[in-house]
């Protein structure tokens, strides 16, 4: 009796495991064979792919270019395709050999280890030509072919900015549910300005020669291969920025040559102020989530750059008498400490005396409790500067990808400690700003107190180079400088490379006349050997009398003695000269 029980169950339990199979075969095989599963998985297109060859030309994402028109994110490189069912039949190997000038043993061995389709970029003479190309084809054998790869840059020019893209079934799906005919395999933007105008830039289709194989890897309708793509002429859009590929490429350069590990630069045209150049330190590594910081965009301590807020302050208040010193014998809190002797406002700026602008603070606080963020805001300081605006459907979209904001203070209550103010003044205890902020204000002072948002790209492109949105200048909102105000803080800025005990004292010989301001901001972090580490700056605009260039280099996290921002900042701008120089 219990054996006829257990025999039931069993019986049971089989037929339910095989009705659960069937039912799992009928919806895999009958019902959901083109959305299988929560990822919407085409099983047909997926069987058919098992059973394929093929070559990507394209992967019809959009792109990324230059503002003069040059690509940034890919580069079409010419190829020679060599497909391997060619070993299994005679085909014209001695004409192909002498058109890439490469051995018929060579062309052979290739094909006789291939069990996918070989792709040649290079040749006995180097790359492969336009000409070769040309003539491989005019061959007319199927299984060799000349085409142009699109391939994406691995080692990519402005990679924090402009960004990366990658598998992320979940985040595709998330974003773009309705999007039935993206594959799972689809890339996308992960972040950066590839994340930004992801939606521009989805592939409508892919380009690629393909045929199908047996089994065994043979061709199976023949030796028929198939070229598929997109015939329409508008995608995939392209994406131009305001990026100088020239110029990019040098500054990322300058930084690795002075070994700037951590930190970055960033170059304005002052005009727009729009970006022409910008790297943030260390490289993306697509290994680790870290590396993708833009450090450009991330609000860090400004230390005496911020003293530039301080001057604005003083001169719209009348503190900034000639005949009124400060005794600079004297550190940020009044003790003694430093030996600059008794310095007027512009000597203290030039030389970055400490106690001139704390002095200036505390009185400025006294007298409009406000005043110090309120003439940041004035600069462009306390909120994000990129631009921002209505594209088509979306009403507040963001060119820069995570882009922080500029804040001056953490507690209201630090205004009425002595001490706090103190270093407030200085740019350290909450103040913090972001690189593309203090590049985007010396350009604003060069401006002669005209804000403006940063541009990053400058229109949309369609694929046969047509407009299809372009982005207007913006002002950033809210109240500015005066005239004159800028006109005092231009001098300022000059004073500082053109005086004898300046900061900037060691731009004087550059091609360019430089205006700026240094500075030095301790961490708070140590070294293993205990040494302190800062944020070295240097940020200012060139040429001083009719300003084209604004820049700000910052290294982080270094020793002050092994400080590359001067260095960086020079070469910089001595390259800028030269690549204009060779442009006109």
């Amino acid at each position: 009796m219990k054996l006829r029980k257990r025999m039931k169950w069993i019986a049971m339990l089989m037929s339910a495991a095989l009705l659960f199979l069937l039912m799992r075969l009928a919806e895999i095989q009958l019902f959901f064979t083109e959305s299988f599963s929560k990822w919407n998985v085409n099983l047909i297109q997926e069987s058919v792919k098992q059973r394929t060859e093929e070559v990507q030309i394209s992967d019809g994402r959009g792109s990324f270019l230059d503002r003069s028109g040059k690509p940034l994110t890919v580069s079409r490189k010419p190829a020679i395709v060599l497909f391997p069912f060619l070993k299994s039949q005679s085909w014209p190997i001695d004409e192909a050999a002498a058109i890439l000038n490469i051995s018929e043993e060579e062309l052979d061995e290739k094909l006789d280890n291939a069990k996918k389709p070989v792709i040649l970029t290079k040749n006995g003479e180097g790359s492969i030509s336009k000409t070769a190309l040309e003539k491989i084809n005019k061959l007319k054998y199927p299984g060799i072919y000349g085409v142009y790869i699109e391939e994406t840059e691995k080692n990519r020019l402005a990679s924090h900015t402009i960004g990366m893209t990658n598998q992320d079934p979940e985040l595709l799906r998330k974003k773009y549910p309705h999007k039935d005919g993206l594959s799972i395999s689809t890339k996308i933007g992960t972040f950066g300005l590839e994340r930004t105008f992801d939606e521009f830039l989805l592939p409508e289709q892919d380009t690629k020669l393909l045929y199908h194989v047996d089994g065994l890897g043979n061709p199976l309708f023949g030796i028929d291969v198939k070229y598929t793509a997109d015939a329409n002429p508008f995608y995939p859009l392209q994406i131009k920025t305001t990026i100088d590929k020239t110029m990019q490429q040098e500054l990322e350069d300058i930084l690795d040559d002075h070994r700037v590990k951590k930190g970055g630069a960033v170059l304005l045209d002052i005009e727009n102020s729009s970006v022409l150049a910008i790297s943030s330190k260390p490289d993306v590594n697509m290994a680790s989530q870290k590396t993708r910081q833009n450090y450009m965009l991330t609000p860090m301590y400004p230390g005496s750059v911020f003293k530039t807020v301080i001057a604005a302050a003083a001169i719209e208040n009348g503190l900034d008498h000639p005949s009124k010193t400060f005794n600079c014998n004297l550190n940020l809190y009044g003790e003694p400490g430093d030996d600059k002797g008794k310095l007027n406002m512009e000597e203290g700026f030039a030389e970055s005396c400490n106690y001139t602008f704390t002095s200036l603070a505390d009185e400025l606080i006294k007298k409009n409790g406000s005043v110090i963020e309120d003439t940041a805001k004035k600069l462009g300081l306390t909120g994000r500067v990129g631009w921002e605006g209505r594209l088509y459907r979306e009403r507040d979209f963001k060119q820069f990808y995570h882009e922080g904001s500029g804040s001056v203070w953490g507690d209201e209550r630090d205004k009425k400690v002595k001490k706090a103010v103190a270093q407030t003044a200085i740019g350290q205890k909450n103040v913090k700003l972001t690189p593309l902020e203090i590049a985007n204000m010396m350009a604003t002072i060069a401006r002669g107190g005209e804000k403006k948002q940063v541009q990053i790209a400058s229109g949309i492109e369609y694929k046969n180079g047509t407009l299809m949105a372009s982005f207007k200048d913006h002002e950033l909102p809210g109240d500015t400088i005066d005239h004159y105000t800028a006109q005092k803080l231009q001098k300022l800025l000059r004073n500082v490379v053109t005086s004898e005990k300046g900061t900037g004292r060691r731009f004087r010989d550059l091609p360019y006349d430089v205006s700026g301001k240094s500075g030095t901001a301790q961490t708070g972090r140590l070294t293993k050997d205990k040494k302190t580490l800062y944020h070295k700056w240097f940020a200012g605009y060139f040429p001083a009398d009719k300003p084209k260039y604004a820049l700000a280099v910052v290294h982080m996290d270094t020793p002050e003695d092994q400080a590359a921002t001067n260095a960086a900042f020079y070469d910089i701008v001595k390259k800028v000269y030269e690549i204009e120089k060779n442009q006109t």
